[in-house]
């Protein structure tokens, strides 16, 4: 199986805020403050890297509603999200639940998934074999899943994938 890469939208690609509390300028402010919202630090410099380390095999699966949907969607265009990590704009699932993300999971066979949310990597832990917890967390973190606070800490990722499997993804294989 080729490697996969899943990586969750709120508080992980755009803005990190303190663990339990909400993006008020993106989820409750208005659409221009959703957009001006700023990206997670050091997202630009690591997501690139890992995009092309999996061969374009990169996917966001986000829990939301319609009307976050429509300001994730609009915030990826407005930061140049795609241009500027190569992840490919067709590349983007939503669902209506956390758990759901599993769903996502299985389908596009994602392999390595990384979210903030810890009910998410226990729905996924029998279907997704790298789990990688983003960002501060509050309590104890299980030792079937990675914390990986920063992005820094994020690049290394890569190194997770099996030797011999970087290489660049063909149209099928997106």
């Amino acid at each position: 199986m080729e490697p996969r890469l899943g990586i969750d939208f709120g508080r992980v690609i755009q803005g990190v805020s303190a663990p339990g509390t909400a993006d008020t300028a993106f989820l409750g402010g208005s659409f221009a403050e959703a957009l001006a919202s700023p990206a997670a630090d050091g997202v630009y410099d690591v997501l690139p890297g890992l995009v092309e380390a999996f061969g374009g095999r990169a996917w966001i699966i986000s829990k939301c509603g319609e009307r976050v949907r429509e300001r994730t969607l609009a915030w990826l265009d407005h930061h140049d999200f795609y241009g500027r990590t190569g992840l490919a704009r067709g590349n983007v699932r939503f669902c209506r639940k956390r758990p759901e993300k599993a769903l996502h999971c299985a389908e596009l066979g994602i392999t390595h998934m990384i979210d903030d949310r810890l009910d998410v990597h226990r729905a996924i832990r029998g279907i997704v074999a790298h789990r990688y917890l983003f960002g501060p967390q509050k309590g104890e973190v299980p030792d079937w899943v990675r914390h990986v606070p920063t992005w820094a800490d994020a690049a290394a990722i890569s190194e997770d994938i099996p030797a011999g499997r970087r290489r660049p993804a063909t149209r099928r294989s997106r």
